[in-house]
């Protein structure tokens, strides 16, 4: 009976913190309850975003608990996609996970536009065939396979499945909960001239392999568009790792015309509820070294905020 209980007040707390108009006892609600609740016991569900789409997710996994709990996965990201993004464009998803980005971009771009998803991992790359098959997204293209600077087979670890968006090629010396190899390539070997004409975002999350990716795209920055925007998590440490560094790639971004905005995001439950409210679509300008994990723009516009939506 207690077990039932518990399950009821889970579904009522949801409830309160997705659609309640007010925001009063939502953070703690969520952060203090909710998120470890469905972590430790995890739910197995279709559920709906807030920008309509369907997801079948696993509360196990931090990136589907919180689009269990909240309808939306960084707000902040969300919404400057939403604000960028029009009818006819192309998106392009490196490090494409489950697919979030991916069905969020095909519903905006539309049957004239195009995404392409690109997830290394053969068991995410499934999961997100299934979210794009639910949602019938059919001008999405899925690719599995890596990006790198150059053609290599890389290794991957997945250390934890409570996050899976960690998965990464780095050395790791503790317990895996899974590996496997895959074949990487430069993103211009991934894509055709069309979607490197009309990309209008690149998003780029890659746990640290964020400078090679920076450095396979080289040949196909002069191809394209004006207004193309690269959205990138860099994680500096991770990147140091791996040899690179974030001056480096923030250079390379620099020489072929483009700033730095960062868009502010934090991963913590409590954090959600404001953001929700209240998101960040305008990104904020950088001139700083970049010396800690975070999410930056980068932009061929010179301002202090990336303002102004698509048309």
């Amino acid at each position: 009976m207690r077990a039932h209980l518990r399950e009821a007040v889970v579904t009522l707390g949801r409830r309160y913190v997705r659609d309640a108009p007010v925001t009063f006892g939502k953070a703690a609600l969520a952060a203090r309850y909710l998120n470890p609740h469905l972590r430790d016991h995890p739910r197995r569900r279709v559920t709906e975003t807030r920008f309509g789409a369907r997801f079948a997710v696993d509360t196990q996994d931090l990136i589907q608990r919180y689009v269990y709990l909240f309808g939306v996965w960084e707000p902040n990201l969300t919404a400057f996609l939403r604000s960028r993004l029009a009818p006819g464009d192309t998106f392009v998803d490196v490090g494409a996970n489950v697919g979030y980005f991916s069905v969020l971009a095909s519903h905006i771009v539309g049957d004239t536009g195009r995404v392409v998803a690109v997830e290394a991992s053969p068991v995410f790359h499934r999961q997100l065939l299934q979210q794009v098959s639910l949602n019938d997204c059919r001008n999405v293209r899925a690719v599995n396979a890596a990006v790198s600077d150059d053609q290599e087979t890389l290794r991957f670890v997945l250390a934890d499945s409570h996050n899976t968006g960690a998965t990464s090629f780095l050395p790791y010396d503790g317990p895996a909960e899974s590996t496997f190899e895959i074949k990487a390539y430069p993103l211009p070997n991934l894509l055709d001239p069309g979607e490197i004409a009309n990309a209008r975002v690149i998003k780029i999350d890659v746990e640290g392999a964020e400078g090679r990716v920076i450095r396979g795209m080289a040949p196909m920055f002069d191809q394209l568009r004006p207004d193309v925007e690269i959205a990138i998590e860099i994680a500096p440490e991770r990147m140091a790792q791996a040899g690179d560094s974030a001056e480096e790639l923030s250079a390379t971004l620099h020489e072929h015309g483009f700033h730095a905005y960062q868009i502010p995001n934090d991963y913590g439950p409590e954090s959600y509820p404001p953001a929700l409210r209240q998101p960040l679509t305008e990104p904020i300008r950088w001139r700083q070294p970049i010396v800690s994990q975070g999410d930056f723009v980068f932009s061929r516009l010179d301002a202090e905020r990336l303002s102004g939506t698509s048309d």
